[in-house]
This record gives C-alpha cells, structure tokens and sequence, in this order.
C-alpha cells in the first residue's frame, strides 16, 4: 500500500517536488525563522504522511509538517 502525501491544499507531493511555505515558521533548536514564501525544493517523503524532509538554505536535515506547505 503506497501512502498519499498531500500538501495544504491537497495537492499529491511526490518526491523531488518543490514546495513554498504558507505560515513563518521557528526552527526548534536554532534562532532562523522560515519566511513565509520561502521556497524549497527537491523535498523527500517520509514514512509519516503528515511530514516531509528536507533542506532550506540555512537548516539541512529539516522536517515539515505538510499543513504548512503548499506545491509550488
């Protein structure tokens, strides 16, 4: 069974998609703030349909909730 992974809008991400922030987020563990807007590509699923991995410009190894982003 393959697991749906579904943005805030309910566009099906897909690995390798790019996606944009909809809310500023905190990073917990560091003082960066996500703009809202802030583009990020080449994302990766995870085991969790609720969260992606990836890297934005200042954070690697970063873990999004999909409520937050959008498919760019």
């Amino acid at each position: 069974m393959t697991v749906v992974v579904k943005d805030s809008n309910g566009a099906e991400l897909k690995d390798g998609d790019s996606v944009t922030l909809i809310k500023d987020l905190k990073v917990k563990g560091s003082s960066v703030v996500l703009k809202r807007g802030t583009l990020i590509k080449n994302i990766r699923l995870t085991d969790d349909p609720a969260e992606i991995d990836c890297r934005a410009e200042k954070v690697k190894g970063l873990v999004l909730r999909t409520e937050f982003v959008r498919k760019a």
